[in-house]
């Protein structure tokens, strides 16, 4: 049977098959704010859409991929074109890269505008973020529920990601778990969600 729990918000998440590393109070509650303001009005988000059962239906969140011009990525099926690295995004990488001693060269932004919106079941394992890719992501803004779920087992964890928060995914990760932001009834703020990776050319 699957079994579902809610662990402790810091440490390691994941009891086996990869990593996930929760660092809750990665930025000050000062910090978040401003660069949740900041990212909320200076990122140019895009309404993407998305095949669905023959019919094409709009992404329930907004996004929006940074990068060097010449790195283009297609995620959920849709080619992003890259913006380039501008402020507060490029102090947030540099904070990133600094916690976990990886480069990143690309990031996805989702806005995630009320509990409506939402992320279903997937894993990052394109080709392009490499084998066992290191994957950091900010959260800012409502919290939101986020949820592993383990690809033989069908074991499902869960844990709060707070404002201001660092996921730090790594190993097999990718390889064994799928993870989502569920959609909710209930009344909930914005939130914006920001994945560090590093693409490689294949």
């Amino acid at each position: 049977m699957p079994s579902s729990s809610l662990f402790p918000i810091s440490g390691q998440l994941l009891p086996i098959d990869g990593s996930a590393v929760l660092v809750p109070d990665f930025l000050c509650e000062s910090d978040a704010d401003s660069i949740f303001s900041g990212l909320r009005q200076e990122t140019p988000w895009e309404q993407n859409f998305i095949r669905l059962f023959g019919k094409e239906v709009s992404e329930p969140r907004l996004s929006a991929w940074h990068a060097e011009a010449d790195l283009p990525y297609t995620y959920s099926g849709v080619p992003r074109t890259p913006h380039p690295w501008k402020e507060p995004l490029s102090t947030l990488r540099t904070a990133c890269e600094t916690h976990t001693g990886h480069s990143f060269n690309g990031a996805l932004l989702n806005l995630y505008r009320s509990g409506q919106d939402a992320m279903g079941w997937h894993s990052d394992d394109e080709a392009v973020n490499g084998p066992n890719p290191v994957i950091a992501s900010i959260s800012l803004g409502a919290e939101r529920r986020f949820d592993f779920s383990h690809k033989q087992t069908r074991e499902v964890i869960s844990v709060v990601l707070p404002h201001g928060s660092l996921l730090v995914m790594s190993g097999a990760c990718q390889t064994h778990w799928l993870h989502r932001i569920a959609k909710t009834t209930r009344e909930i703020q914005p939130r914006i969600n920001v994945t560090f990776r590093h693409l490689i050319q294949i």
